[in-house]
């Protein structure tokens, strides 16, 4: 039986050099305007509400141990005329939950969306239920749609006497069309004289770029405010805001970014920038392998002893500290794409790597930004 240990390295490794050879930067095509931007008031608006599902086949809330459960199903009852009040309901049929949907920008009532349903209280499984009328809300207080239909499930869930098997949550589900606009977010973007643009990774260049690519279409209709926002003036070109932002929306334009590493260290995940470079530096790479082996004996009595059989322990260490590694010298400018690059070469692992990164920036060689989640 042998297990094996091992240990992080200490720095970096062997003889990198033979390996790194330069990155040529393939051009690709580059992004459109509308895909790096969020238009001003062009924004989703988020919806919640509360409601009862009905119909489920003895999945639903433990009444008793869900108090709302109860109140809710007696108010409604009361309003279509039916009084139980301090009768003792027992049904498991009906579930408390909440319902939430994403409102479109310029949603126009009459207008359909799509709801998510999630349990609230003990239910079990959501599974052949019915959302009765349920209103939205938004943050203003004020309801901007009403729900109601069958929920779909996406998980299931078998059991036999010995066994279940499940897939998928039970107690969250899904109404495709399932609300009703009925109140519409009042904004006159015609009328708009201006409008900013909003970058969705701020950065100065790109915002300079941005607005270029809009003034060569456009004589004059951009300007940067921020490094996150680009002002456009209707008018320019002879049209309104909405023909110009119809212009300008699929301009290609080069988006530039800082320099930055992303580690997630539980995952073992290293996300990269192409323009991460490091500095002239010397490194070397050491590990540290242990192996253990355990060869048990068997201990056996000569005849008519009367001894036993007794099983002897019997373990071997052996010790790898990659003595045999050297010190190696990167040149300026190097990138980063081709250091991982060699590393790959020589079976760096992913958490391997996360170390030699941040070796590399506490010796100030690494010119990126790291952001550890």
């Amino acid at each position: 039986m042998e297990k094996m240990v091992r240990f992080p390295p200490l720095l970096l490794l062997a003889a990198l050099l033979a390996l790194l050879v330069p990155a040529s930067a393939s051009a690709g095509p580059q992004p459109r305007i509308k895909d790096v931007v969020d238009v001003e008031n062009v924004r989703s608006n988020q919806l919640v509400g509360y409601g009862l599902v009905v119909g489920l086949q003895g999945t639903g809330d433990r009444i008793r141990n869900v108090p709302f459960t109860e109140e809710t199903l007696q108010a409604m009852l009361e309003r279509m005329g039916v009084n139980i009040r301090g009768t003792q309901m027992l049904t498991q049929n009906v579930a408390a939950v909440t319902v939430t949907a994403t409102m479109p920008p310029f949603a126009r009532a009459g207008s359909t969306v799509d709801v998510q349903v999630s349990a609230l209280g003990d239910a079990t499984s959501l599974q052949g239920g019915i959302l009765l009328v349920s209103s939205l809300r938004a943050l203003d207080g004020e309801i901007y749609a009403v729900a109601q239909g069958p929920v779909a499930v996406s998980g299931f869930k078998a059991q036999g006497a010995a066994a279940k098997l499940s897939r998928g949550v039970m107690t969250t589900a899904r109404i495709a069309g399932g609300a009703i606009i009925e109140r519409e977010v009042p904004y006159d973007l015609r009328s708009a004289q201006t409008l900013k643009l909003a970058l969705k990774n701020p950065d100065f260049t790109t915002a300079r770029q941005i607005a270029t690519a809009i003034n060569r279409e456009v004589s004059g209709a951009a300007q940067v405010l921020d490094p996150g926002t680009v002002e456009i003036r209707g008018g320019a070109g002879g049209g309104s805001i909405i023909d110009l932002v119809t212009r300008i929306e699929n301009l290609p334009v080069q988006v530039d970014q800082p320099a930055r590493i992303v580690i997630n260290e539980a995952a073992g995940t290293v996300v990269m920038g192409a323009d991460v470079r490091v500095s002239p530096v010397a490194i070397a790479q050491g590990g540290l392998t242990i192996s253990v082996t355990e060869t048990p004996l068997v201990s056996q009595p000569a005849p008519l002893s009367g001894g036993q059989t007794t099983v002897v322990p019997r373990t071997r260490i052996e010790a790898d500290d990659g003595s045999g590694a050297s010190l190696a010298v990167l040149n300026t400018g190097t990138s980063l794409q081709t250091l991982v690059a060699g590393l790959n070469a020589l079976g760096v692992s992913p958490r391997d790597l996360i170390t030699i990164l941040q070796a590399l920036q506490t010796a100030g060689a690494l010119q990126a930004e790291i952001a550890v989640q």
